[in-house]
């Protein structure tokens, strides 16, 4: 079965064989017909930038699929297909398949991610657009192995530092790399990816824009009442935005009605009156998220893996909060409680253990996808 399969693989490594996906893939691309693919890569916002797109383009009336990571709950929610997470059947039925192709060596030594990246590239045949998401890096990343027709660059900033590198031009060079042919670049925040970009375009003759030159009034007039009949916070209006010139560069008209039903779970998401969920996990999601908002005060509940930087995280959201529950984790990656209670200490900001929701309070749930995972259980139980 496909669960007692990925069960057995550890979902995080301390490194990484970057020749392992390209060698195993030459041995099966013949046998997997691959629909046209736009890759998305970056630091935030592929997920809903991903979601965005492939909902408009299957309201739009094409066959679509798109691949997402991490879940939050199960594992279904990875790979979606024509407006609907994958069934467990057709889950199964494509892992038999995969099985089929691949050498038994070749499957064992495959990543978490690399399987699951495989087994989705089956499920997707058929399909006429896949948007596909990478995982934490670019140009070695197991979705790069793919023929692109598109990429898409949200913005980038430090993150994963241990794979990708310690400055912002060397994560960018590590991420536009992933640049086969043409690419879209969303709004960045550091002009370091604009210089890489444009070295890497000079260098390899890539065809890259930037969003804003492909956005026009008409647009922005359309990306203000989307937002707001899906009451986005503010900064999903960039993602939005590269949804929109990612449709204009592949000739592909849409209206308004093309993303009544975009929206993806777990990023700012209501999940009562006085809950915020979001499975924001770096200084650049804390920044976003107190720029929205900034006119409120909140009980974040928290909790983080210790190669994040929580430090700069927590003093980020300061002005908005105004005590931290901490949510217990039982993981091996996630910081001890010590160290985390010693850093809000240091910060001045209030904190205890999370034990239940306070109705009088208002609450920001952020930390992860393992915060949101755990949160969620314990919510809904």
């Amino acid at each position: 079965m496909l669960k007692h399969f990925l069960d057995a693989k550890p979902l995080y490594y301390d490194e990484i064989d970057y020749t392992r996906m390209p060698r195993v893939y030459e041995k099966i691309k013949s046998s997997i017909q691959t629909p046209k693919i736009i890759h998305l890569v970056g630091t935030n916002g592929k997920g809903t930038t991903g979601r965005f797109l492939a909902s408009a383009l299957y309201s739009l009336g094409y066959k679509t699929g798109h691949y997402t990571s991490p879940h939050i709950l199960q594992f279904n929610e990875r790979i979606w297909i024509n407006g609907s997470d994958v069934s467990d059947e057709k889950l199964e039925k494509a892992h038999q398949h995969l099985f089929t192709l691949l050498e038994q060596d070749d499957a064992d030594a495959l990543s978490y991610f690399e399987y699951t990246t495989l087994l989705a590239m089956v499920l997707f045949e058929g399909l006429e657009y896949v948007i596909l998401e990478a995982g934490l890096g670019g140009e070695h990343d197991a979705t790069a192995v793919f023929d692109k027709e598109l990429t898409l660059v949200t913005p980038i900033d430090i993150d994963h530092q241990a794979f990708l590198g310690n400055t912002i031009n060397d994560i960018a060079t590590t991420k536009l790399r992933a640049i086969q042919n043409r690419a879209i670049l969303a709004k960045q925040k550091h002009e370091d990816v604009y210089v890489v970009a444009n070295k890497l375009a000079d260098n390899h003759s890539l065809d890259i824009s930037r969003v804003e030159t492909l956005i026009d009034e008409e647009d922005m007039q359309n990306i203000e009442i989307i937002s707001k009949e899906l009451a986005l916070a503010e900064y999903l209006k960039e993602n939005l935005k590269l949804s929109i010139a990612a449709l204009k560069r592949l000739g592909i008209k849409y209206k308004v009605e093309n993303f009544h039903n975009a929206r993806l779970f777990g990023r700012l998401t209501p999940l009562a009156d006085n809950i915020l969920l979001d499975v924001g996990h770096n200084p650049l999601a804390a920044q976003s998220i107190a720029s929205t908002l900034k006119d409120k005060k909140v009980t974040l509940i928290y909790n983080s893996f210790k190669d994040k930087d929580y430090e700069g995280i927590l003093r980020i959201l300061k002005p908005i909060v105004l005590d931290v529950e901490i949510l217990d984790i039982d993981e091996d990656r996630i910081e001890s409680t010590k160290v985390l209670e010693a850093v809000l200490e240091n910060l001045e900001i209030p904190y205890r253990n999370f034990n239940y929701v306070d109705n009088s309070k208002n609450y920001l749930v952020f930390g992860s996808f393992s915060v949101a995972e755990k949160f969620l259980k314990v919510y809904n139980d």
